[in-house]
């Protein structure tokens, strides 16, 4: 099955209708790991895109040395909260 067919509603993008998308997911998402946008189509209306993910990693600690906290902050009541809880008992 030939999947390199332009798009005549973005051109330069590549269209596939929905039987070839299901039958070829695999190949379709190589191709869009590879950078390449594909349309998905109904009777020739594009329904869908395949598109790459930005992906970005998280990086833990980055914030480490800026913030600066004191562990008493947490510990106990806070009587504001306590009041708060006090008005629906």
């Amino acid at each position: 099955m030939d999947l390199v067919r332009l798009s005549r509603y973005r051109p330069g993008m590549v269209t596939v209708n929905i039987h070839e998308a299901k039958t070829h997911l695999s190949r379709l998402l190589e191709r869009v790991e590879a950078g390449e946008r594909i349309t998905i189509a109904r009777a020739g209306r594009p329904v869908a895109e395949l598109v790459p993910l930005r992906r970005t990693d998280m990086v833990w600690g980055g914030f480490e040395g800026e913030i600066e906290f004191d562990d008493a902050d947490f510990l106990g009541e806070d009587p504001d909260v306590q009041a708060l809880f006090e008005d629906y008992l």
